[in-house]
């Protein structure tokens, strides 16, 4: 890659997002990117921090809660100060990038910007690598550019991207531009996606110049842009938390899909690179079991330092925080999530109510497991 086009780019990671379906191992707290959920020896931010390195360096900001900034520290000790953006409270994706993106042209307005959420699980990291940069190139040309997911099957849970023709960018062969995102399907909608070709996951990755993202977020979000911009004014000042505390949380809440993607799609500067790495959000406990394997031993795949698990013709996911037994005898695709002040058990088929449990236990006030 061109050294001077490389130079302009600077990774951003938006750490937010408690991940309820994997409640009680991920919480408000200890949402579910400080976790390591593959046994690989990286939380997800680690890793995520780790595929940036190779090409922004130490050009990478994290956008997080106030009340993570200890953990992400720890976590991510070579990222400085000015380079890690606490939120006093969620204000959604459109936010959290469009705030990084400001205050990222008020240091260079020459940036490109790739953000990359922190709780994603991707590889071969070198196929990832070689798609952000066909990315970056495309982005230099003046598009907000999407890494779109080959679909392995008919997902409802994800939007799509439906990719148009080849745009013959440099160095960058596969970039299509993008027709329209849509939102997620019903079953029979995703089936036909699948069958019919040229639709993609949208996974929210979004590499862009610093400049056009804001432009599509003036015209799209008037008054959230000019409150991410008085911040980004101040960030590097000694009044940057003063002006956060009083314009952050009256800024309107929207996802970057609304606030720009979308209309910028409708606006025709908006493309696509296929990504043909393996990619999963880890969005409930079935996830964990696609991405570890089970022990030769037991049959089950274990999590946590101190888990002991006894299995006797059984198969699932335990996960434990202190060193008890859990037994599991003539029991299939079991998840077991045994904490302090909570324990789960369910089946991999119903990992997904686990969302609709953390609602009512917050409806009935048990926050404080939460």
């Amino acid at each position: 890659m061109n050294a001077d086009l490389l130079a302009r780019f600077h990774g951003v990671i938006p750490a937010g997002g408690v991940g309820t379906r994997l409640w009680p191992l991920s919480r408000a707290s200890a949402p579910k990117f400080l976790h390591d959920l593959t046994g690989s020896g990286s939380t997800l931010i680690r890793a995520t921090y780790d595929r940036l390195v190779p090409l922004a360096g130490e050009r990478i900001m994290v956008v997080t809660g106030r009340a993570h900034r200890g953990a992400v520290m720890d976590q991510l000790p070579e990222l400085c100060d000015e380079n890690l953006v606490l939120e006093p409270e969620p204000r959604d994706s459109a936010a959290a990038i469009g705030l990084a993106a400001a205050i990222l042209y008020r240091r260079d307005p020459n940036i490109i910007m790739g953000s990359f959420a922190a709780d994603q699980v991707i590889g071969p990291v070198d196929i990832f690598q070689k798609a952000l940069s066909e990315a970056i190139h495309t982005a230099a040309t003046g598009k907000i550019v999407t890494i779109g997911i080959h679909p392995t099957h008919a997902s409802t849970a994800f939007g799509y991207i439906k990719a148009g023709d080849l745009l013959n960018v440099a160095n960058a062969p596969t970039a299509r531009a993008v027709v329209e995102f849509v939102e997620k399907p019903d079953e029979d909608t995703a089936r036909g996606y699948l069958a019919g070709g040229g639709f993609l996951w949208n996974a929210g990755m979004f590499v862009a110049p610093v400049g056009l993202m804001l432009e599509h977020l003036k015209s799209n979000e008037p008054d959230l842009h000019a409150g991410l911009m008085r911040i980004a004014e101040a960030w590097d000042t000694d009044e940057r938390e003063a002006v956060m505390n009083e314009v952050w949380t009256d800024l309107p809440k929207i996802a970057i899909d609304y606030a720009v993607a979308e209309p910028a799609a409708a606006a025709g500067d908006v493309a696509v690179i296929p990504g043909v790495f393996n990619w999963d959000d880890v969005g409930d406990f079935a996830a964990i079991g696609r991405l570890n394997k089970a022990s030769e031993d037991t049959g089950v795949i274990s999590l946590g330092e101190n888990v002991r698990v006894y299995s006797d013709n059984a198969t699932g996911v335990v996960y434990g925080d202190r060193p008890r037994v859990v037994a599991l005898i003539g029991i299939d695709d079991v998840i077991v999530v045994d904490t302090a002040d909570a324990l789960l058990v369910t089946t991999k088929e119903h990992a997904q109510k686990v969302k609709q449990t953390v609602e009512k236990l917050k409806a009935s006030g048990a926050t404080d497991v939460l």
